[in-house]
């Protein structure tokens, strides 16, 4: 191989596979300069390899940062939901859990509107959280098998919020273990990044369960909720 044959990419396989060369040849090492990655004066290959240990330093500050804040997020949503299923385990009379489920999640989490609609609960008969549920909406609910979370997009059960969202989330409330859902829950937000199509889904699963839980102490007689 001939000196005019070398290319950037065989040097850098050479130096690579020979982790001594710079050992043995250190007044090449001490006296090397390459191109300052900012300024138009070379330093030292010394200078240019701590100024690149730096950056990377830095950017994996930034990350840690990002994990701290996302952690603490977390933790405060994480302790909202157990003081929200705490509320409701504490709830003598079932007839009161849908405007329990709404007015709780809007003072935990500080959400403008929200609306609840089930069906096929026969304890809540003509309640007004049997209302307005359509077989389009029934048909809405079965076809979501995650959370919707994103702008509105003239979703039918957006209607119920009254006042149109920037954002918002709706959930299908389906029991465990079940494929038909009971009902639907809307999440609305005036903020246009409260809800996004990115976002992770996993807290929005654990409204689904437990809501789905609770509201099931509806679906027969009374005399069954002790049985």
């Amino acid at each position: 191989m001939t000196a005019s044959s070398l290319s950037a990419d065989d040097i850098a396989h050479f130096l690579k596979d020979h982790p001594a060369f710079f050992q043995e040849h250190a007044e090449l090492f001490a006296n090397l300069r390459v191109p300052h990655p900012n300024e138009t004066r070379a330093i030292s290959l010394g200078e240019r390899q701590i100024m690149t240990l730096r950056a990377r330093a830095k950017d994996l500050e930034w990350k840690l940062s990002g994990l701290v804040h996302n952690a603490s997020g977390n933790e405060k949503i994480s302790t909202a939901l157990t003081k929200w299923c705490c509320r409701m385990l504490a709830e003598d009379d079932a007839l009161q859990i849908p405007a329990h489920i709404v007015r709780s999640l809007g003072d935990l989490f500080d959400l403008p509107t929200i609306a609840l609609r089930v069906w096929d609960l026969s304890r809540l008969g003509d309640s007004e959280f049997a209302q307005d549920v359509t077989d389009s909406i029934r048909s809405y609910a079965r076809d979501l098998v995650k959370p919707y979370c994103g702008p509105l997009k003239d979703q039918e059960a957006a209607s119920w919020l009254g006042t149109p969202p920037a954002t918002l989330a709706i959930i299908a409330l389906r029991p465990a273990g079940r494929v038909e859902p009971i009902g639907l829950l809307v999440l609305g937000s005036d903020d246009a990044e409260r809800f996004t199509s990115d976002m992770g889904t996993a807290f929005l699963d654990t409204i689904n369960e437990l809501a789905s839980a609770s509201l099931l102490r509806l679906q027969g007689p009374a005399a069954q909720e002790y049985a």
